[in-house]
């Protein structure tokens, strides 16, 4: 069981799989395997009986992830770990312990922070836009997370809201928590800060906590904030047994109250921690990784990563870096890229293994035209979710149904039926449009049927859909993938085309202080790190002149290769040309 547990570890990961005791930090680079270590080590401390699986919470950021690290556990055998986000084990000990304080049921969580502010606005005579109340809305998240006063805050934001002065944001803040009051309503901070609260003024359950968990490991730690910090330290009191995990060259959360320092200061303020360095990335080809390392020089915390494998042989030094184009304008680069995609999918590859990044939501719409132009079909993370998708909850109904009834094709014939009463034909339509996202949803539950146990029967296989609609544990499209950097942080394609690294878009406009552009640095750090064979940068002056990003400037002409942008002057299957392409512009755009 130990042997399995630390079975195909590197040198670095098998130290910290194997540092049980005490406090312990990961500094975990991009692609190090930082899950694999955080859970390995989890199971190797079980298998030894260094640690009973009901006393170890291990936490992390997102549903997702801490499903992902539950599921690795199960993998290796092991059951009974808490491994939650620091919301859910929050809102489980106000649940639980709740009725037994206060004599009733807990109050009921808001669902929608904008809408209870328009409600306080109503009450104070106040009519702001939406958009306002948005940021109103943030602005109460940074304060509590950041464990400010209203006062506080308001001081700290003398220029006020919109249209609102300083005093009326903090007259709404105030309402807000009135209302919020008086419907014996939480927000989504409420939980951290009332279980924290919780832990403070009763001994009782910060002593039923602690006996309860004895040993905690930290995902993410460069995002904790100051209010998931003073919660994670009112969980542990005294104890000592606490490894956190993280890259503070990925902070990219200090807008929402992530704070690196915790993670960079740890070793100060933990007498005795072991301080364990992950720097082997098992993810990217050396020419990538030099890019990476290249924008991150001398950065505070900054890891310098090797590639774990040898390079291939099919990339010879130069041919085998990092390509940077420059384009005429943004819809120049959209068809530019779409073009190299299409390339690299006629050459086989799986259009789940491609991705576009970008800093703003706002740039996907042009590359969604100009993929669909070339006949490739693309998804947008953060989108509807896949079990949400109409096609798909009405086969989930459909297959549902089939499961009571005697099967006479068998258990994937019958999902093959199902789905072709449904409308899933052989050929797929058209890229673009809601005919071929349906068909590509269909696809998809297809293919788990395919990819399902032998033996798997009908009733068991859609009882394992509404498992995963549960748990937000969506298959991927067999479609290119199109998503911000921040929704790219912790996934990985094998080529990835980042785009629209120019001033005010990468670093993005506002960001005009150091520690701002510095954010956006790590931005682009981890859109680059997302890459594992194949990496394209480009950009375009747009129609507002935008100069290349200071960032291709920062990692250097001999880490990049100049990409060739008259692909994007090729003929578009259902677009017009625009007046730019009519004009027979060839991609001439000035190279950083």
């Amino acid at each position: 069981m130990t042997d399995r547990a630390l079975e195909g570890l590197d040198e670095q990961q098998r130290e910290a799989a194997t540092t049980l005791r005490g406090p312990v930090v990961v500094l975990a680079g991009a692609g190090t395997g930082k899950t694999r270590v955080i859970t390995r080590r989890i199971a190797h401390g079980i298998d030894t009986g260094a640690y009973s699986p009901g006393r170890v919470m291990a936490v992390t950021f997102t549903a997702k992830a801490a499903g992902e690290m539950r599921s690795r556990l199960r993998g290796l055998g092991i059951e009974g770990v808490s491994a939650r986000t620091f919301h859910a084990a929050a809102l489980a000990q106000l649940n639980y312990f709740w009725p037994t304080l206060a004599g009733d049921t807990m109050p009921g969580i808001i669902d929608n922070k904008v809408r209870m502010l328009a409600h306080a606005a109503d009450g104070i005579g106040i009519d702001p836009d939406v958009a306002t109340l948005r940021d109103v809305a943030s602005g109460i998240e940074w304060r509590k997370v950041t464990l400010r006063s209203i006062d506080a805050y308001t001081a700290s934001r003398p220029e006020g809201v919109g249209r609102l002065e300083a005093s009326r944001v903090a007259e709404l803040h105030r309402a807000y928590e009135k209302l919020k009051d008086e419907r014996r309503q939480l927000d989504f901070e409420d939980v951290l800060l009332a279980c924290a609260g919780m832990l403070e003024a009763e001994p009782q359950v910060s002593r039923a906590v602690r006996e309860q968990y004895r040993h905690f490991t930290v995902d993410e730690f460069q995002d904790v904030s100051p209010l998931q910090h003073r919660l994670l330290g009112l969980w542990l009191g005294d104890r000592r047994d606490l490894c956190v995990v993280g890259d503070a060259s990925q902070t990219v959360y200090s807008f929402a109250g992530a704070d690196a320092r915790y993670l960079l200061e740890f070793a100060q303020h933990h007498e005795g921690a072991k301080v364990v360095r992950l720097e082997k990335n098992h993810r990217s080809d050396a020419p990538i990784l030099g890019v990476a390392n290249a924008l991150m020089r001398d950065r505070p915390g900054a890891l310098v990563l090797s590639a774990a494998r040898a390079p291939r042989p099919d990339a010879p030094a130069r041919e085998g870096l990092p390509t940077v184009t420059g384009y005429n304008d943004d819809e120049a680069e959209a068809r530019g890229v779409a073009a190299r995609i299409r390339v690299q999918l006629d050459a086989g590859t799986d259009p789940r293994r491609v991705a576009i990044l970008y800093r703003a939501h706002a740039q996907s719409a042009e590359f969604v035209r100009a993929l669909a132009d070339a006949g490739i079909a693309s998804s947008v993370l953060g989108g509807k979710r896949f079990f949400d998708i109409p096609e798909v909850r009405q086969a989930l109904m459909a297959l549902r149904g089939a499961s009571v009834a005697p099967l006479e094709s068998g258990f994937l014939g019958a999902v093959r039926d199902v789905l072709r009463s449904l409308g899933l034909t052989e050929e797929p339509p058209q890229a673009g449009g809601a005919l071929r996202d349906a068909w590509e949803a269909r696809a998809a539950i297809l293919r788990l049927a395919e990819e399902a146990p032998q033996g798997t029967s009908l009733r068991a296989f859609t009882d394992d859909l509404l498992a995963r609609a549960k748990s937000h544990d969506e298959p991927s499209l067999r479609t290119v993938t199109l998503a911000t950097l921040h929704a790219a942080k912790g996934l990985e394609w094998d080529h990835v085309h980042l785009v629209g690294l120019a001033e005010g878009l990468l670093p993005i406009g506002y960001a005009t202080t150091f520690e701002q552009v510095d954010e956006e640095r790590r931005l682009a750090y981890v859109g680059i790190t997302r890459a594992a064979r194949t990496l394209s940068l480009s950009w375009s002056p747009g129609s507002r002149g935008r100069a290349p990003s200071r960032f291709l400037r920062e990692i250097g002409s001999d880490m990049l290769r100049a990409g060739d942008a008259s692909a994007s002057s090729a003929p578009r299957s259902r677009r017009a040309p625009s007046a730019n392409a009519q004009s027979g512009a060839r991609g001439g755009a000035p190279r950083p």
